[in-house]
């Protein structure tokens, strides 16, 4: 089992007798489902349907004080929490930025639901293993508890890309991407069911219409790794942008039709120069470049 402390990420607490219906409003998941011990993944849109920021919604127990603790990018906590405010009206609820006091520690390979604070499976996939918040200071233990191997953040951004899990800031931009895109609907980021929320509309027909032109695919290659933001080339056609690397493997945001079409052809891919390939993960339910719709 192994362990890591996730510096990139931040921690932002909502509370008060109005927080569930508050963000139940805003977010592309179903807060009704959110329970101690039983996390989703979500995010906040743009009216036009892009991604404002997205992150993970755990609930602590009433014994603990309650209240909801939004698992978000640390560099977006600031702005999470001023567009929680613009919303806020007069709903009863209270929003604090504690980053500075509470960090997240991810553990994976393993069990690892921990004592030392909020903690939670991964909403997203079950091999991404489990997330705890907690006072930063006390990771070290915390892992230790859990028999753990305390190790950097590196190591689960590996394990991260192998799985074909996408992370924002590096494998799409905030404000420009639509979270099919994203690949949020195959990771249990969206529920097409709840009633509205700011951006529903747009998400709502791109599902229906299965209308999706790109997506975040992973990608494997074989020699030294190609850089973050390359242009993926099928030909002289730009097919998309490289994302993270590690290990192998990597994340692109491709034109399905443009890697469909390379494929057919027998149009190789290529980064930098350097030669890449898609690899199906086994969440995708989309249909695949180069095969039926499922």
């Amino acid at each position: 089992m192994q362990a890591a402390l996730l510096p990139d990420r931040g921690v932002v607490k909502v509370a008060g007798d109005d927080a569930r219906r508050f963000l139940n409003g805003l977010a592309t998941n179903d807060m009704d489902k959110v329970g101690p011990g039983h996390a989703i993944f979500t995010a906040l849109l743009t009216p036009q349907g892009k991604i404002i920021v997205d992150f993970i919604a755990a609930e602590a127990e009433p014994d603990d004080g309650g209240g909801f603790f939004l698992d978000c990018p640390r560099a977006l906590a600031a702005a999470l929490v001023e567009k929680l405010n613009f919303y806020k009206l007069r709903a009863k609820i209270t929003v604090e930025d504690l980053s500075q006091a509470l960090g997240v520690m991810a553990v994976w390979d393993g069990a690892g639901l921990s004592d030392f604070g909020l903690s939670y499976p991964d909403p997203r996939l079950p091999a991404l293993g489990a997330r705890t918040i907690l006072p930063s200071d006390l990771a070290a233990e915390a892992a230790a508890d859990l028999g753990a191997t305390l190790t950097d953040a590196d190591a689960y951004d590996a394990h991260r890309i192998a799985l074909g899990v996408p992370r924002g800031g590096m494998d799409f931009t905030y404000g420009d991407t639509f979270p099919h895109e994203a690949d949020m609907d195959q990771l249990a980021g969206v529920d097409f069911e709840k009633g509205c929320y700011i951006g529903q509309e747009v998400v709502s027909r791109v599902e229906h219409r299965s209308s999706a032109r790109s997506r975040i695919l992973p990608i494997g290659y074989d020699a030294v790794a190609p850089s973050s933001d390359l242009a993926v080339m099928a030909g002289e056609k730009q097919a998309g942008t490289l994302g993270s690397t590690a290990k192998g493997r990597g994340l692109a945001l491709l034109r399905l039709d443009r890697v469909a079409d390379a494929l057919e052809s027998g149009t190789p891919l290529n980064a930098g120069g350097i030669a890449i390939h898609v690899v199906k993960p086994a969440w995708a339910r989309f249909a695949w470049p180069g095969e039926t719709k499922p």
